[in-house]
């Protein structure tokens, strides 16, 4: 009788921690890139992988090419090793980065492929994160560009946009005024973001940890908090009992089984 009193008394201690604590949202970073069927952030097939778990949305990477095609891509130069020269994707035309696969045979995508394939899985968002760019007229030149071809799309209510350059954020919330914008660097407190016009603060996750204050200033500016890039479990329990609104992974697998064992589902937070 004892331990049948000790294994139920386990039992409802159980479920009272799981149930005080929120869901937080996951997003996978690059996309779920590490996917047998991709193994290449941004890729189309990363996409479509993480559309499979049906995370709340996927994140990818813009820049900008020299005759001013948006594409899919994570930074300045194309990463394959074997382009001689290695392509410069400000500097080169579409055209040119286009013609060079990744590792896994696939090509760079153009942000209106990635748009026609959210259309067709509406469940998962896309994140669009803007890449870096080198004067203040190049930034404002990819984000209207961007902003123009999500509004040709009609996509707006299927994409969120993010940035680590204040600029960016600035002419996103300038262009884009009904979409929900992150700042994500780190390098400011969420009250400054705040006056950027920022919808929601992103943060790395090992500084988030150092600034803890962080959390609660957010919160109580009503803007929810983004952790990345959050792949252990370690990582992924912290997130969620500091409640961490969104969890940008590369592991959603992980996440979504770490999440489903420590949040009751009459408690997923509301947006």
């Amino acid at each position: 009788m004892k331990k049948i009193f000790l294994t139920l008394l386990a039992v409802v201690a159980t479920f009272t921690l799981s149930a005080q604590y929120k869901t937080p949202l996951i997003v996978t970073n690059g996309g779920y890139y590490k996917h047998p069927s991709s193994g290449v952030k941004n890729t189309m097939s990363a996409l479509k992988a993480a559309q499979k778990q049906k995370v709340y949305a996927s994140e990818c990477d813009v820049n900008i090419t020299k005759d001013g095609k948006i594409l899919v891509i994570r930074t300045g130069w194309h990463p394959s090793r074997k382009s001689k020269p290695r392509a410069n994707v400000n500097k080169s035309t579409a055209k040119k980065v286009l013609a060079i696969p990744y590792k896994n045979g696939e090509r760079v995508s153009t942000l209106e492929e990635f748009l026609a394939r959210v259309a067709k899985k509406p469940a998962t968002k896309l994140l669009i994160n803007i890449n870096n760019q080198s004067t203040i007229k190049r930034e404002t030149n990819i984000v209207k560009k961007t902003v123009n071809i999500v509004k040709n799309a009609g996509m707006e209510n299927q994409v969120e946009y993010l940035s680590s350059h204040p600029w960016t954020c600035f002419e996103l919330v300038k262009y884009a005024p009904n979409s929900r914008v992150y700042y994500w660097g780190g390098n400011y407190d969420p009250l400054y973001i705040k006056g950027m016009g920022c919808y929601g603060f992103g943060c790395n996750i090992s500084k988030l940890k150092k600034n803890q204050a962080w959390l609660a200033m957010a919160h109580r500016l009503g803007m929810p908090v983004n952790a990345w890039v959050v792949d252990t479990e370690i990582d992924m329990r912290w997130c969620i009992q500091n409640g961490v609104d969104i969890i940008t992974t590369s592991n959603p697998v992980l996440a979504k089984k770490v999440v489903k064992s420590m949040c009751s589902k009459s408690k997923k937070k509301k947006r």
